[in-house]
């Protein structure tokens, strides 16, 4: 009995120090995909490039995100619906994958790039102004695919 209140204390203890008791990836819908859809992205070179995503609406959704996920393929992705244009924070808590998150306005326009994101990081990346959506791909896909500001995304949520 001693031992099971030892372990309680230290548990609670644990918590109130700021200790995340549990594993990272506790809870984490890796294995079980979001919806899935495809993205197009318009360079202003008139290139087209297309993306497998998993579109997250809810809140719920997106505090999940890419948690727990250990690799995403090349042309894969994740685009994060917010419904309505506001400005938008990120973080890369939990996630293990470096990422180019690509913050894009109510009309498909792209107005930011956080270019290779840090993994499980808290630092807080943020729109440079209201956006829509925000599509989060393997880093290093905007430059290799030239992928800036001003370019178009195309999918059923942008006019």
């Amino acid at each position: 009995m001693g031992r099971v209140v030892f372990i309680f204390i230290l548990a609670a203890f644990m918590a109130a120090a700021g200790y995340d008791l549990l594993p990272p990836t506790a809870g984490a819908r890796a294995a079980e995909p979001f919806e899935g859809d495809v993205v197009d992205i318009l360079t202003g070179d008139g290139k087209r490039h297309r993306f497998r995503v998993e579109i997250v609406s809810t809140p719920a959704d997106r505090a999940q995100g890419l948690q727990g996920r250990r690799q995403l393929d090349p042309d894969a992705g994740m685009l994060f619906d917010f419904g309505v244009a506001l400005p938008v924070t990120m973080w890369m808590k939990n996630t293990y994958i470096a990422l180019d998150m690509i913050f894009i306005a109510p009309d498909g326009r792209i107005i930011n790039i956080a270019r290779a994101t840090t993994p499980e990081s808290l630092a807080v990346i943020e729109s440079s102004g209201p956006v829509m959506a925000v599509l989060e791909v393997p880093a290093g896909t905007a430059a290799r695919l030239g992928i800036k500001p001003g370019d178009r995304v195309e999918h059923r949520i942008f006019r």
